[in-house]
């Protein structure tokens, strides 16, 4: 059995059919996702981060002596608890009634889980 030829009609159709159904599965479908990286993390943490939290993320930077509620320290069990998804959270939308303020519209999606694997480096090294 021979398949008929490919028309430049029949082309235009596949092609549209293919559209239409890419815009109707659009909203469900995700880009793919990358490894983070800690490089870029650690850049955007000591851009954006780093005056509050610290250096080593012990919640001891520059700025949170002057603040009423005092910043997270990475290295606390507390923070070991929080899942990435959560970190990813409270970057993206703040911390209610406290200094941490949304980073969503200032950073990427890519960025913010960047600096949870850069915060994940640093809660585990030492002083």
């Amino acid at each position: 059995m021979r398949t008929p030829p490919l028309t430049a009609k029949s082309a235009l159709s596949v092609t549209l059919s293919i559209g239409l159904i890419g815009l109707l599965f659009a909203p469900l479908l995700h880009a793919q996702e990358y490894p983070a990286d800690v490089a870029r993390g650690k850049a955007v943490y000591q851009r954006n981060c780093q005056a509050c939290h610290g250096v080593g993320g012990w919640g001891d930077g520059p700025e949170a002596q002057a603040l009423k509620i005092a910043p997270t320290n990475f290295h606390r069990f507390p923070s070991f608890l929080k899942s990435d998804e959560e970190l990813l959270r409270t970057i993206e939308h703040g911390v209610v009634f406290s200094p941490m303020h949304a980073w969503r519209g200032q950073l990427t999606d890519g960025e913010m889980q960047d600096v949870v694997a850069y915060i994940r480096l640093l809660a585990q090294q030492g002083r």
